[in-house]
């Protein structure tokens, strides 16, 4: 468990006796597909480190409707910055997507520590500022691109080196979800950039047929779709 916390960017730094200590207060856990970890609103006493498979964290609407806000995958850590907070809640639900191998870490006994090293808070400190600036990053994406540039930056983004195609891991909703697109508005926008020879949907592969008319749509959003709300895709 020691390397599998070294290995995770918020944790990367702490000394060998730290490390120690927070594995001393940690759980192995292991989720089946679909199932939940934290419903939303639940006292927040503990954050995660993912080892393998991925969770979606979502929000749910007064009307029941599930907005997805990120989906976290192998090496990351979740609702560390919660720690900061008296009685703290989780704004968001989290469940597994596929099954899931997770550490439980306990959020009061490191706040503890690191009120007892400022080195190290200032360590952690710097960890969440470089996810808050990736976080930035998305609502600038958000106020200066639509819809239709949103999904084609997500495509390149996801784009393996030196290859022209892209196989869609996550159900089309849950993409539809996490860009803040409806699913029919996605579809429209897949037929458009198809008819335009941009790219060729057999599936859930993606091939580009024209990587720079791709970069150009993910750059100016000129599908014709005006600015969506929500969360945009990450650059």
């Amino acid at each position: 468990m020691i390397e599998a916390l070294r290995g995770a960017l918020l944790l990367s730094r702490l000394s060998e006796e730290q490390l120690e200590r927070v594995q001393r207060h940690a759980t192995r856990l292991r989720l089946q597909e679909g199932q939940f970890l934290f419903n939303q609103g639940d006292p927040a006493l503990h954050f995660y480190l993912v080892l393998s498979g991925r969770l979606r964290l979502s929000r749910l609407s007064v009307d029941g409707a599930e907005k997805v806000i990120e989906i976290i995958g192998p090496g990351e850590t979740f609702a560390e910055a919660l720690m900061f907070l008296a009685q703290a809640r989780y704004p968001v639900c989290a469940s597994a997507l596929e099954p899931v191998d997770l550490i439980s870490l306990d959020t009061r006994d490191f706040a503890q520590m690191l009120q007892e090293s400022v080195e190290t808070c200032f360590l952690i400190m710097g960890a969440l500022s470089q996810r808050l600036h990736g976080l930035v990053q998305e609502i600038e994406h958000l106020s200066l691109h639509s819809a239709s540039s949103r999904f084609a930056c997500y495509l390149l983004s996801r784009l393996p080196p030196y290859k022209l195609a892209v196989e869609l891991d996550l159900r089309k909703g849950l993409i539809a979800s996490r860009l803040s697109i409806k699913p029919e508005a996605l579809s429209r926008i897949e037929k458009e950039l198809s008819t335009r020879g941009i790219i060729a949907v057999r599936g859930s592969r993606i091939h580009v047929l024209n990587l720079k008319g791709l970069e150009e749509v993910a750059a100016l959003g000129n599908v014709g779709d005006a600015p969506t709300p929500g969360i945009g895709c990450p650059p």
